[in-house]
Protein backbone atom coordinates (compact mmCIF):
# COMPACT_ATOMS: atom_id res chain seq x y z
CA UNK A 1 0.00 0.00 0.00
CA UNK A 2 1.92 2.45 -1.47
CA UNK A 3 1.81 6.58 -0.07
CA UNK A 4 2.23 9.27 -2.82
CA UNK A 5 3.25 12.92 -1.81
CA UNK A 6 0.67 15.38 -1.08
CA UNK A 7 2.12 18.04 -3.71
CA UNK A 8 1.51 15.43 -6.60
CA UNK A 9 -2.11 16.27 -7.90
CA UNK A 10 -3.74 13.15 -8.76
CA UNK A 11 -6.91 12.09 -10.74
CA UNK A 12 -9.08 9.24 -10.09
CA UNK A 13 -12.53 8.23 -10.74
CA UNK A 14 -15.61 6.97 -8.36
CA UNK A 15 -17.40 3.41 -9.08
CA UNK A 16 -20.36 2.32 -7.35
CA UNK A 17 -23.07 -0.12 -7.64
CA UNK A 18 -26.85 0.76 -6.31
CA UNK A 19 -28.76 -1.88 -5.15
CA UNK A 20 -32.29 -2.20 -5.00
CA UNK A 21 -32.16 -1.89 -1.58
CA UNK A 22 -30.40 1.18 -0.87
CA UNK A 23 -32.54 5.04 -1.75
CA UNK A 24 -31.13 7.32 -3.92
CA UNK A 25 -30.29 9.93 -0.92
CA UNK A 26 -28.25 7.12 1.12
CA UNK A 27 -26.51 6.41 -1.81
CA UNK A 28 -25.73 9.79 -3.02
CA UNK A 29 -24.60 10.21 0.59
CA UNK A 30 -22.41 7.64 0.35
CA UNK A 31 -20.77 8.65 -2.43
CA UNK A 32 -20.08 12.03 -1.26
CA UNK A 33 -18.22 10.63 1.44
CA UNK A 34 -16.17 8.83 -0.76
CA UNK A 35 -15.00 12.03 -2.53
CA UNK A 36 -14.19 13.85 0.45
CA UNK A 37 -12.40 10.90 1.46
CA UNK A 38 -10.51 10.66 -1.96
CA UNK A 39 -10.04 14.57 -1.11
CA UNK A 40 -8.25 13.84 1.94
CA UNK A 41 -6.24 11.27 0.45
CA UNK A 42 -4.89 13.85 -2.52
CA UNK A 43 -6.96 12.74 -5.34
CA UNK A 44 -9.24 14.91 -7.56
CA UNK A 45 -12.25 12.99 -8.43
CA UNK A 46 -13.41 13.64 -12.15
CA UNK A 47 -16.08 11.19 -13.10
CA UNK A 48 -18.23 8.86 -11.20
CA UNK A 49 -19.55 5.84 -12.71
CA UNK A 50 -22.97 4.76 -11.55
CA UNK A 51 -24.74 1.15 -11.74
CA UNK A 52 -27.83 0.21 -10.92
CA UNK A 53 -27.93 -3.98 -10.27
CA UNK A 54 -29.88 -6.57 -8.37
CA UNK A 55 -26.63 -7.59 -7.18
CA UNK A 56 -22.76 -6.70 -7.26
CA UNK A 57 -21.20 -8.67 -10.30
CA UNK A 58 -19.37 -11.90 -8.78
CA UNK A 59 -16.50 -11.56 -10.82
CA UNK A 60 -15.78 -8.29 -10.92
CA UNK A 61 -18.53 -5.81 -8.80
CA UNK A 62 -19.34 -3.83 -12.10
CA UNK A 63 -21.13 -4.97 -15.01
CA UNK A 64 -19.13 -5.77 -18.36
CA UNK A 65 -20.55 -2.84 -20.00
CA UNK A 66 -19.32 -0.42 -17.09
CA UNK A 67 -16.19 -1.85 -16.95
CA UNK A 68 -15.44 -1.27 -20.32
CA UNK A 69 -17.42 2.25 -20.20
CA UNK A 70 -14.68 3.05 -17.22
CA UNK A 71 -11.94 1.30 -19.41
CA UNK A 72 -12.45 4.02 -22.21
CA UNK A 73 -12.64 7.24 -20.08
CA UNK A 74 -9.23 5.79 -18.32
CA UNK A 75 -7.81 5.16 -21.32
CA UNK A 76 -8.49 8.72 -23.09
CA UNK A 77 -10.96 7.91 -25.82
CA UNK A 78 -13.62 9.23 -23.77
CA UNK A 79 -11.91 11.66 -21.46
CA UNK A 80 -11.38 15.34 -21.85
CA UNK A 81 -8.42 16.17 -22.82
CA UNK A 82 -7.55 17.76 -19.65
CA UNK A 83 -7.11 14.65 -17.51
CA UNK A 84 -6.29 12.64 -20.88
CA UNK A 85 -4.60 9.30 -19.94
CA UNK A 86 -3.80 10.79 -16.47
CA UNK A 87 -6.62 8.87 -14.16
CA UNK A 88 -4.31 6.95 -11.46
CA UNK A 89 -6.80 5.26 -9.81
CA UNK A 90 -10.67 4.06 -9.43
CA UNK A 91 -11.69 4.00 -6.40
CA UNK A 92 -14.92 1.73 -5.35
CA UNK A 93 -17.56 2.47 -3.00
CA UNK A 94 -18.10 -0.68 -1.25
CA UNK A 95 -15.19 -3.66 -0.13
CA UNK A 96 -14.68 -5.78 -2.60
CA UNK A 97 -12.76 -9.20 -2.71
CA UNK A 98 -9.13 -9.63 -3.86
CA UNK A 99 -10.18 -11.44 -6.79
CA UNK A 100 -12.84 -8.55 -7.94
CA UNK A 101 -10.16 -6.30 -7.26
CA UNK A 102 -7.35 -8.40 -9.35
CA UNK A 103 -10.03 -8.57 -12.09
CA UNK A 104 -11.29 -5.10 -12.51
CA UNK A 105 -7.56 -3.59 -12.31
CA UNK A 106 -6.70 -5.99 -15.39
CA UNK A 107 -9.93 -4.65 -16.85
CA UNK A 108 -9.84 -0.58 -16.59
CA UNK A 109 -6.27 -0.55 -16.94
CA UNK A 110 -5.00 1.22 -13.65
CA UNK A 111 -4.97 0.89 -9.84
CA UNK A 112 -8.60 -0.33 -8.25
CA UNK A 113 -8.90 0.77 -4.65
CA UNK A 114 -11.90 -0.29 -2.48
CA UNK A 115 -13.59 2.07 0.22
CA UNK A 116 -11.40 0.25 3.22
CA UNK A 117 -8.44 0.73 1.06
CA UNK A 118 -8.92 4.41 0.80
CA UNK A 119 -9.80 4.85 4.59
CA UNK A 120 -6.70 2.73 5.56
CA UNK A 121 -4.73 4.90 3.46
CA UNK A 122 -5.67 8.08 5.02
CA UNK A 123 -5.37 6.29 8.31
CA UNK A 124 -1.59 5.42 7.66
CA UNK A 125 -0.85 9.03 6.48
CA UNK A 126 -2.42 10.85 10.08
CA UNK A 127 -1.70 8.28 12.30
CA UNK A 128 0.83 9.90 14.67
CA UNK A 129 1.60 8.79 18.23
CA UNK A 130 2.85 4.90 18.35
CA UNK A 131 -0.27 3.55 19.21
CA UNK A 132 -1.95 5.05 16.61
CA UNK A 133 0.24 3.98 13.99
CA UNK A 134 0.50 0.33 15.39
CA UNK A 135 -2.98 0.30 15.09
CA UNK A 136 -3.01 1.19 11.85
CA UNK A 137 -0.66 -1.45 10.80
CA UNK A 138 -2.82 -4.08 12.07
CA UNK A 139 -5.55 -3.19 10.21
CA UNK A 140 -3.70 -2.60 7.18
CA UNK A 141 -2.06 -6.21 7.58
CA UNK A 142 -5.74 -7.86 8.28
CA UNK A 143 -6.56 -6.65 5.21
CA UNK A 144 -3.39 -7.30 2.86
CA UNK A 145 -3.54 -11.22 3.94
CA UNK A 146 -6.26 -12.33 2.30
CA UNK A 147 -5.05 -10.94 -0.81
CA UNK A 148 -1.59 -12.28 -0.67
CA UNK A 149 -2.75 -15.57 -2.72
CA UNK A 150 -4.37 -12.88 -5.79
CA UNK A 151 -1.24 -10.92 -5.75
CA UNK A 152 0.84 -14.19 -6.61
CA UNK A 153 -1.62 -15.08 -8.77
CA UNK A 154 -0.40 -11.42 -10.70
CA UNK A 155 3.29 -12.35 -9.82
CA UNK A 156 3.16 -15.24 -11.83
CA UNK A 157 4.43 -18.96 -11.62
CA UNK A 158 8.48 -17.94 -10.73
CA UNK A 159 8.97 -17.23 -7.07
CA UNK A 160 5.48 -19.18 -6.32
CA UNK A 161 7.48 -21.96 -4.06
CA UNK A 162 10.81 -21.92 -2.10
CA UNK A 163 13.07 -23.94 -0.30
CA UNK A 164 11.99 -28.27 -0.04
CA UNK A 165 13.38 -30.87 -2.17
CA UNK A 166 10.48 -31.94 -4.08
CA UNK A 167 7.41 -34.27 -3.91
CA UNK A 168 5.08 -33.89 -0.82
CA UNK A 169 6.23 -30.93 1.73
CA UNK A 170 8.65 -30.14 -1.06
CA UNK A 171 8.56 -26.97 0.46
CA UNK A 172 6.29 -23.77 1.39
CA UNK A 173 4.89 -21.01 -0.82
CA UNK A 174 5.72 -17.70 -0.86
CA UNK A 175 2.31 -17.06 -0.33
CA UNK A 176 2.23 -19.61 3.26
CA UNK A 177 5.31 -17.68 4.34
CA UNK A 178 4.33 -13.98 4.12
CA UNK A 179 0.88 -15.08 5.99
CA UNK A 180 2.55 -16.49 8.87
CA UNK A 181 4.60 -13.21 9.00
CA UNK A 182 2.01 -11.35 8.71
CA UNK A 183 0.21 -13.56 11.82
CA UNK A 184 3.27 -13.05 13.62
CA UNK A 185 3.89 -9.06 13.47
CA UNK A 186 0.05 -8.20 14.01
CA UNK A 187 0.69 -10.45 17.05
CA UNK A 188 3.82 -8.56 18.53
CA UNK A 189 1.64 -5.21 17.31
CA UNK A 190 -1.29 -6.66 19.58
CA UNK A 191 1.20 -7.23 22.27
CA UNK A 192 2.47 -3.77 22.35
CA UNK A 193 -0.77 -1.88 22.35
CA UNK A 194 -1.72 -4.09 25.36
CA UNK A 195 1.37 -2.92 27.12
CA UNK A 196 0.85 0.72 25.98
CA UNK A 197 -2.65 0.32 26.66
CA UNK A 198 -2.05 -1.15 30.34
CA UNK A 199 0.67 2.35 30.77
CA UNK A 200 -1.90 4.89 29.29
CA UNK A 201 -4.57 3.54 31.68
CA UNK A 202 -2.18 3.34 34.91
CA UNK A 203 -1.05 7.21 33.93
CA UNK A 204 -5.19 8.20 33.35
CA UNK A 205 -5.68 6.60 36.89
CA UNK A 206 -3.04 8.27 38.77
CA UNK A 207 -4.16 11.88 36.92
CA UNK A 208 -7.28 11.54 37.76
CA UNK A 209 -6.86 10.36 41.79
CA UNK A 210 -4.30 12.79 41.97
CA UNK A 211 -5.94 15.99 40.50
CA UNK A 212 -9.57 14.91 41.44
CA UNK A 213 -10.41 15.46 37.36
CA UNK A 214 -13.76 14.65 35.59
CA UNK A 215 -13.27 13.10 32.75
CA UNK A 216 -15.28 14.33 28.92
CA UNK A 217 -14.94 12.57 25.61
CA UNK A 218 -16.06 14.40 21.98
CA UNK A 219 -16.88 11.26 19.92
CA UNK A 220 -19.12 11.43 16.40
CA UNK A 221 -18.81 11.47 12.85
CA UNK A 222 -15.79 12.51 11.57
CA UNK A 223 -15.65 16.43 10.02
CA UNK A 224 -18.70 17.32 12.43
CA UNK A 225 -16.49 20.08 14.00
CA UNK A 226 -14.79 17.76 17.17
CA UNK A 227 -11.43 19.89 16.79
CA UNK A 228 -13.13 23.22 16.33
CA UNK A 229 -15.14 22.40 19.75
CA UNK A 230 -12.20 21.11 21.47
CA UNK A 231 -10.63 24.57 20.98
CA UNK A 232 -13.32 26.66 21.74
CA UNK A 233 -13.43 24.76 25.66
CA UNK A 234 -10.18 24.28 25.70
CA UNK A 235 -8.34 27.54 24.37
CA UNK A 236 -5.57 24.85 22.92
CA UNK A 237 -4.15 25.04 19.65
CA UNK A 238 -4.94 21.38 18.22
CA UNK A 239 -5.13 20.62 14.39
CA UNK A 240 -8.50 21.63 12.90
CA UNK A 241 -9.06 21.14 9.14
CA UNK A 242 -12.14 20.85 6.75
CA UNK A 243 -11.16 16.85 6.09
CA UNK A 244 -12.14 13.57 6.72
CA UNK A 245 -9.96 11.89 9.49
CA UNK A 246 -7.56 14.89 10.48
CA UNK A 247 -7.78 13.62 13.71
CA UNK A 248 -6.50 9.80 14.64
CA UNK A 249 -4.85 10.60 17.79
CA UNK A 250 -6.43 11.27 21.25
CA UNK A 251 -5.87 15.04 22.37
CA UNK A 252 -6.72 15.60 26.01
CA UNK A 253 -7.12 19.01 27.41
CA UNK A 254 -8.62 20.57 30.58
CA UNK A 255 -11.51 22.43 30.30
CA UNK A 256 -10.98 25.97 30.15
CA UNK A 257 -11.68 28.68 32.17
CA UNK A 258 -11.25 25.68 35.08
CA UNK A 259 -13.81 24.89 36.67
CA UNK A 260 -14.29 22.65 40.57
CA UNK A 261 -13.92 19.88 39.89
CA UNK A 262 -11.27 20.24 36.90
CA UNK A 263 -12.68 18.22 33.83
CA UNK A 264 -10.68 17.00 31.03
CA UNK A 265 -11.74 16.92 27.57
CA UNK A 266 -10.66 14.66 25.03
CA UNK A 267 -11.01 14.04 21.66
CA UNK A 268 -11.12 10.49 19.59
CA UNK A 269 -10.48 9.80 16.17
CA UNK A 270 -14.52 10.22 14.00
CA UNK A 271 -17.09 7.55 12.95
CA UNK A 272 -17.67 6.77 9.39
CA UNK A 273 -20.50 4.93 7.62
CA UNK A 274 -19.19 1.59 6.88
CA UNK A 275 -16.12 2.34 8.88
CA UNK A 276 -14.51 -1.06 8.61
CA UNK A 277 -14.54 -3.81 11.77
CA UNK A 278 -10.95 -4.26 11.45
CA UNK A 279 -10.46 -0.71 12.04
CA UNK A 280 -12.74 -0.14 14.69
CA UNK A 281 -11.13 -3.06 16.58
CA UNK A 282 -7.71 -1.81 16.35
CA UNK A 283 -8.88 1.83 17.06
CA UNK A 284 -10.40 0.10 20.48
CA UNK A 285 -7.73 1.62 22.61
CA UNK A 286 -8.03 5.21 21.18
CA UNK A 287 -11.92 5.14 21.90
CA UNK A 288 -11.79 3.44 25.64
CA UNK A 289 -11.35 7.16 25.94
CA UNK A 290 -15.03 7.48 25.61
CA UNK A 291 -15.01 3.98 27.24
CA UNK A 292 -13.39 6.06 30.34
CA UNK A 293 -15.42 9.16 30.40
CA UNK A 294 -17.80 10.16 32.71
CA UNK A 295 -19.74 12.16 29.97
CA UNK A 296 -19.81 11.57 26.24
CA UNK A 297 -20.25 15.12 24.35
CA UNK A 298 -21.78 13.86 21.11
CA UNK A 299 -20.97 15.87 18.37
CA UNK A 300 -23.60 16.08 15.25
CA UNK A 301 -23.26 18.40 11.99
CA UNK A 302 -26.09 19.68 12.27
CA UNK A 303 -26.38 21.48 8.63
CA UNK A 304 -25.59 17.59 6.95
CA UNK A 305 -29.15 16.88 5.58
CA UNK A 306 -27.99 13.10 6.66
CA UNK A 307 -27.35 13.61 10.19
CA UNK A 308 -29.51 10.95 10.53
CA UNK A 309 -27.39 8.73 9.93
CA UNK A 310 -24.45 10.00 11.68
CA UNK A 311 -26.45 9.45 14.51
CA UNK A 312 -26.86 6.12 13.74
CA UNK A 313 -23.49 5.61 12.75
CA UNK A 314 -22.18 6.89 15.94
CA UNK A 315 -24.71 5.04 18.49
CA UNK A 316 -23.76 1.66 16.52
CA UNK A 317 -19.70 2.23 17.40
CA UNK A 318 -20.56 3.24 20.79
CA UNK A 319 -23.13 0.49 21.76
CA UNK A 320 -19.87 -2.24 19.45
CA UNK A 321 -17.22 -0.98 22.26
CA UNK A 322 -19.46 -1.06 24.80
CA UNK A 323 -19.51 2.61 25.74
CA UNK A 324 -23.79 3.12 25.15
CA UNK A 325 -24.12 3.13 28.87
CA UNK A 326 -21.74 6.44 29.25
CA UNK A 327 -24.15 9.42 30.13
CA UNK A 328 -24.78 11.55 26.90
CA UNK A 329 -25.20 15.01 25.84
CA UNK A 330 -25.73 15.63 21.86
CA UNK A 331 -24.44 18.28 20.33
CA UNK A 332 -25.61 19.81 17.10
CA UNK A 333 -22.62 21.72 15.68
CA UNK A 334 -22.36 23.88 12.65
CA UNK A 335 -25.84 25.62 12.79
CA UNK A 336 -24.24 28.78 10.93
CA UNK A 337 -23.69 26.52 8.33
CA UNK A 338 -27.73 25.95 7.62
CA UNK A 339 -28.73 29.18 6.39
CA UNK A 340 -30.11 32.74 7.65
CA UNK A 341 -31.38 33.51 10.73
CA UNK A 342 -34.91 31.72 9.88
CA UNK A 343 -33.25 28.58 8.57
CA UNK A 344 -31.13 28.37 11.93
CA UNK A 345 -34.33 28.77 13.50
CA UNK A 346 -35.79 26.66 11.70
CA UNK A 347 -33.48 23.48 12.01
CA UNK A 348 -33.44 24.65 15.64
CA UNK A 349 -36.56 23.68 16.70
CA UNK A 350 -36.79 20.40 14.88
CA UNK A 351 -33.58 19.39 16.39
CA UNK A 352 -34.98 20.32 19.57
CA UNK A 353 -38.23 18.34 19.11
CA UNK A 354 -36.92 15.45 17.91
CA UNK A 355 -34.09 15.61 20.68
CA UNK A 356 -35.29 17.48 23.90
CA UNK A 357 -32.35 17.32 25.61
CA UNK A 358 -29.53 18.15 23.02
CA UNK A 359 -27.80 22.04 22.47
CA UNK A 360 -28.05 22.98 19.13
CA UNK A 361 -24.54 25.60 18.73
CA UNK A 362 -21.76 26.80 16.83
CA UNK A 363 -18.27 26.31 18.26
CA UNK A 364 -17.30 29.30 16.52
CA UNK A 365 -20.08 31.86 18.52
CA UNK A 366 -18.41 32.48 21.99
CA UNK A 367 -21.80 32.65 23.89
CA UNK A 368 -22.78 29.41 22.68
CA UNK A 369 -20.02 27.87 24.02
CA UNK A 370 -19.97 29.71 27.15
CA UNK A 371 -23.48 27.97 27.38
CA UNK A 372 -22.18 24.12 26.17
CA UNK A 373 -18.87 25.24 29.24
CA UNK A 374 -21.79 26.27 32.24
CA UNK A 375 -23.56 22.79 30.89
CA UNK A 376 -20.68 20.38 31.32
CA UNK A 377 -19.54 22.12 34.71
CA UNK A 378 -23.53 22.15 36.19
CA UNK A 379 -23.29 18.08 35.24
CA UNK A 380 -19.96 16.98 37.31
CA UNK A 381 -21.69 19.60 39.88
CA UNK A 382 -25.23 17.78 40.63
CA UNK A 383 -23.35 15.44 42.68
CA UNK A 384 -20.85 17.68 44.69
CA UNK A 385 -21.18 18.04 48.35
CA UNK A 386 -20.61 20.87 50.86
CA UNK A 387 -18.68 20.17 54.26
CA UNK A 388 -16.60 22.04 56.46
CA UNK A 389 -13.04 21.74 57.42
CA UNK A 390 -10.71 22.93 59.61
CA UNK A 391 -7.14 23.45 58.83
CA UNK A 392 -4.78 23.55 61.53
CA UNK A 393 -1.58 26.12 60.71
CA UNK A 394 0.54 23.00 60.86
CA UNK A 395 -0.81 21.29 57.84
CA UNK A 396 -0.74 24.39 55.84
CA UNK A 397 0.98 22.53 53.13
CA UNK A 398 -2.46 20.70 52.68
CA UNK A 399 -3.92 24.42 51.26
CA UNK A 400 -3.23 23.94 47.41
CA UNK A 401 -4.79 20.23 47.71
CA UNK A 402 -8.05 21.74 49.28
CA UNK A 403 -8.54 24.31 46.76
CA UNK A 404 -7.78 22.35 43.70
CA UNK A 405 -10.09 19.59 44.46
CA UNK A 406 -13.01 22.01 46.31
CA UNK A 407 -14.32 25.19 45.76
CA UNK A 408 -13.89 27.14 48.44
CA UNK A 409 -17.13 28.99 49.37
CA UNK A 410 -15.86 30.39 52.31
CA UNK A 411 -12.79 31.05 54.78
CA UNK A 412 -12.36 31.94 58.44
CA UNK A 413 -9.47 32.02 60.88
CA UNK A 414 -8.63 31.88 64.43
CA UNK A 415 -5.48 31.35 66.32
CA UNK A 416 -5.09 27.51 65.73
CA UNK A 417 -6.06 27.54 61.80
CA UNK A 418 -8.41 27.76 58.95
CA UNK A 419 -12.32 26.99 58.73
CA UNK A 420 -12.90 26.32 54.83
CA UNK A 421 -16.79 25.80 54.04
CA UNK A 422 -15.97 23.63 50.50
CA UNK A 423 -17.82 22.01 47.99
CA UNK A 424 -16.45 18.78 46.39
CA UNK A 425 -17.34 15.36 45.39
CA UNK A 426 -17.53 13.08 48.22
CA UNK A 427 -15.07 10.73 47.57
CA UNK A 428 -12.09 14.53 46.96
CA UNK A 429 -13.53 15.13 50.54
CA UNK A 430 -13.07 11.93 52.32
CA UNK A 431 -9.73 11.93 50.98
CA UNK A 432 -8.83 15.33 52.41
CA UNK A 433 -10.92 14.30 55.49
CA UNK A 434 -8.77 11.67 56.00
CA UNK A 435 -5.43 13.39 55.51
CA UNK A 436 -6.68 16.48 57.99
CA UNK A 437 -8.02 13.79 60.71
CA UNK A 438 -4.13 12.79 61.99
CA UNK A 439 -3.14 16.73 62.99
CA UNK A 440 -6.39 17.36 64.48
Amino acid sequence: MSIEPLDKIRYAVVAAVQLPNITDLEFEASLAELRDLAKTLGYQVVQTFIQKRNAFDASAYLGLGKREEIRDFVNGSAAEDSVTGLIEAVLVDHEISPSQARILENEVGCEVMDRTMVILNIFHRNARSRAARAQVEIARLSYMAPRLREMAKLAGPQGRQRSGVGGRGAGESHTELDKRKIRDHIAELQQEIAAMDVERKTQRSRRQERQGLASVALVGYTNAGKSTLMRALTGSDVLVENKLFATLDTTVRTLHPESVPRVLISDTVGFIKNLPHGLVASFKSTLDEALDAELLLHVIDASDPGFERQVQVTDEVLSEIGAQSVSRIRIFNKIDHVGDEAAQANRTAMLVSRYPDCIVMSAKRIDDVALLHKTIVAYFRKDLIEAELFLPWAAQKLRGEIFSSCEVLEERSDVEGSFLRVRGAPDALQKLTDQLNPVQ
